[in-house]
């Protein structure tokens, strides 16, 4: 049954453990995705494991010097980042949720580190979309338009008389032009000088 968490190397014992163990937690629809287990440089007796699932992420850590195990679990939807962190002597891998809380584990060998960021990198686009879609529905909702049950009344239809229209003014002949013409005219039959001509003219277009 756990054959198939040990392709990375993975310490069979941790392994079992945290997978027994992950069998009493699952909830319906829950798969075991993946299982990485910590292998420090020295003493390694006691690792820590880190296990994902379709639906969530654990942090089991070992308690009463190895006899038992305790864990701390976060579902996808409140985790919105994973990072990765290589190092000499394997990886730290850690998530931060919606809460602002940090949770990591060192001394991943690399393989397995990445294989659980890759996963959660996948699934933090995927619930930050599925965020991005919540809060576009709710923005929708609280923004829709407000229904009211107020009276309808008929249009009333108004009877408009017909407005004769007004009659158009003929415009004034233009004064000034008609000195011109006339001055003009004198000059050409030549009742009166270029001088005077001039002149009057002059004095015409001062006025306007």
């Amino acid at each position: 049954m756990i054959e198939q968490f040990l392709k990375d190397q993975q310490e069979p014992k941790a392994v079992e453990k945290v997978y027994s163990r992950l069998n009493d937690l699952l909830n319906g629809g829950e798969e075991i995705i993946y299982i990485a287990v910590q292998k420090k440089p020295l003493v390694n007796i006691t690792p820590d494991c880190v296990a994902i699932t379709n639906k969530r992420i654990f942090f089991f850590t070992a308690a009463n010097l190895g006899l038992s195990i305790k864990f701390i679990d976060f579902v996808w939807k409140d985790v919105i980042e994973v990072k990765l962190k290589e190092e000499i002597l394997g990886a730290v891998f850690s998530i931060k949720t919606l809460n602002g809380a940090e949770t990591s584990v060192d001394f991943l060998p690399k393989i397995q580190a990445r294989k659980l960021y890759q996963y959660g990198q996948e699934r933090e686009q995927t619930e930050r979309e599925e965020r991005r879609q919540r809060d576009m529905e709710e923005k929708r909702a609280a923004s829709g338009t407000i229904h009211t049950d107020l009276p309808r009344f008929a249009p009333t239809q108004i009877q408009l008389e017909p407005v004769a229209p007004k009659p158009v003014e003929e415009a004034k002949p233009d004064e000034l032009t008609a000195k011109l013409k006339k001055l003009k005219m004198l000059f050409d039959n030549g009742l009166i000088t270029q001088e005077e001509y001039n002149q009057k003219k002059l004095e015409l277009l001062s006025e306007l």
